[in-house]
């Protein structure tokens, strides 16, 4: 039997103070954690894989969030699907693997045998009485939306409106050839950590100067707006002169209100005589997309509280933020190159992951002290500053989800 929950959750959203990091009990309480899975986690879009991960008919990847798991799955028509990674018959998982290729075009569950094809439709389940309906017990699956190359799914029955999300994306991707790009390499973070501080954490620039030296050096991002203006001004110019134009969308956190998913996109200068993030700024990888040179810039874009993307004119980077409990959260990082690029000849993997590796190593280190000071019962939440304003509208999209609902 479950624990009664020992928190006012109207009190303490009620009690918030805005423009103030989350009480000490949002990053801190079961109850809370699971009332995150429930009402904002499985009702929003999340980037699952890149498309290059299931390239042929069969090709599985099981990616999963919190307790849940998913098949993502590419069947002998050539889509892409979304199935629960849960046997009909006694709930066991089925794929066991990380990833593979379903045998003889099948799913066979481990434990009883009960088999399904790639779109999930049991076809085989032995000695079973009768009547016995096969076609009720298909394995259960998800929306799915495959946009710039990028498998988008949900667990919502009624999902959000993915149209402005896919509408932006659609255009910031195909720039950046994202459609026409593989998995070069994928790393996994564990964080002793809550989720939201995770995200606090990558939606804000305040701490890159001091705990990203790397990072600083080559992306203007890191500076406060105003020392910025001219290098992103300048960057602009360098990407018009390129041809290379991409909007701004700033929807981020609009779900609670619009029944929309939340997107943003953003462009921001590189420092100067730096083309990519890499050791020497220099050119890692072909070029991609719509880019005949380096622009000197870098792309941002993130859809949904736990997907976010960074492009250059080289190569680009997703991340996953997947909550495993109320202090581990799993973040999971991306390489993607061009789909004919060859390593050793066209990009170096070392040095291919170099910054986003060092980056998100520190963001670790980080996060983890976060959570261990939080943690403590003299923690007093307190104000964020002006270059973090998307943490702040991180926090109050999250209090209005938990209030909507």
């Amino acid at each position: 039997m479950g624990s009664t929950p020992t928190f006012d959750l109207a009190g303490l959203i009620s009690r918030h103070s805005p423009g103030h990091a989350l009480a000490r009990e949002f990053y801190t309480d079961p109850h809370i954690f699971e009332r995150d899975m429930d009402r904002i986690i499985l009702r929003h879009w999340f980037c699952a894989a890149h498309a290059s991960s299931v390239p042929r008919p069969g090709d599985f990847l099981v990616v999963d969030l919190g307790a849940e798991s998913v098949i993502i799955i590419r069947t002998q028509d050539d889509e892409i699907r979304a199935l629960l990674n849960v046997c009909r018959h006694r709930g066991s998982r089925i794929c066991t693997a990380q990833s593979g290729k379903a045998s003889a075009g099948r799913l066979t569950c481990p434990y009883h045998a009960w088999t399904y094809d790639l779109n999930g439709r049991l076809v085989a389940a032995r000695q079973m009485p009768e009547p016995f309906d096969r076609d009720r017990l298909g394995l259960k699956s998800l929306a799915v939306r495959v946009v710039g190359g990028l498998i988008f799914a949900t667990f919502a029955e009624r999902p959000l409106d993915f149209a402005p999300a896919e509408g932006a994306l659609s255009q910031t991707a195909r720039v950046h050839g994202w459609d026409k790009a593989k998995v070069a390499h994928r790393e996994m973070y564990s964080i002793k950590a809550n989720w939201k501080l995770a995200i606090e954490n990558y939606m804000e620039c305040y701490h890159c100067q001091p705990a990203h030296p790397e990072f600083s050096k080559r992306h203007v991002y890191a500076r406060p707006a105003k020392q910025g203006e001219q290098l992103e001004q300048a960057g602009r110019r360098r990407a018009e002169a390129l041809g290379i134009f991409i909007e701004d969308v700033d929807q981020y956190g609009c779900a609670a209100k619009s029944g929309s998913e939340s997107v943003s996109v953003f462009r921001s200068a590189l420092s100067n005589g730096v083309a990519s993030a890499t050791p020497d700024g220099q050119p890692i990888a072909r070029l991609m997309g719509d880019f005949s040179g380096h622009d000197g810039n870098s792309t941002y874009f993130d859809i949904g509280p736990l997907s976010d993307f960074l492009a250059y004119a080289d190569h680009g980077v997703i991340y996953r933020f997947i909550p495993r409990a109320v202090q581990h959260t799993e973040m999971e990082v991306m390489w993607l190159v061009h789909e004919d690029a060859v390593q050793g000849q066209d990009y170096d993997v070392e040095r291919l992951v170099w910054l986003w590796h060092t980056t998100s190593a520190e963001d670790k280190k980080i996060v983890e002290l976060n959570q261990a000071g939080v943690n403590s019962r003299f923690f007093e939440p307190g104000p964020y500053s002006l270059q973090e304003p998307y943490a702040r509208r991180f926090v109050d999209w999250y209090l209005n989800e938990l209030a909507a609902q």
